[in-house]
């Protein structure tokens, strides 16, 4: 059975949202730090024995959170039809990030989003 290999770059952005229709505090404006993670599958390594080079992914990273970085996301067109939960943002970075990295044997693999240390969510499609 052919091995895979499986790389991750972990990075941050600051944001404000509010979840229509939370029965809660959250339904309020309100911010974060989110903490990102993105993992990318790899199946061959290169003549240097790299699947993928960090620098790549987190060029990508930077250029999809440029765009949540310091925003209201519940102002952004991805988010009119969906709460920016955690969940959600995780499948919006991945659909991004996926258009940027994946290539033939590369692909993004899941998305962790998390609002604080202890809460988040994993996103990634079968």
């Amino acid at each position: 059975m052919p091995g895979v290999y499986e790389v991750y770059v972990k990075s941050h952005f600051s944001a404000a949202h509010c979840l229509h229709g939370y029965p809660g505090n959250c339904s309020r404006i309100h911010g974060h730090n989110w903490i990102v993670e993105v993992f990318v599958r790899c199946s061959e390594l290169n003549e240097l024995g790299i699947g993928i080079d960090f620098g790549d992914i987190k060029s990508a990273v930077r250029e999809v959170l440029a765009k949540l970085d310091h925003c209201d996301l519940n102002e952004l067109a991805f988010f009119q039809k969906a709460n920016p939960t955690s969940e959600n943002i995780a499948r919006y970075l991945h659909g991004e990030l996926s258009r940027l990295i994946n290539s033939p044997g590369i692909k993004v693999s899941r998305v962790k989003v998390a609002e604080t240390p202890g809460a988040g969510a994993f996103y990634w499609e079968e």
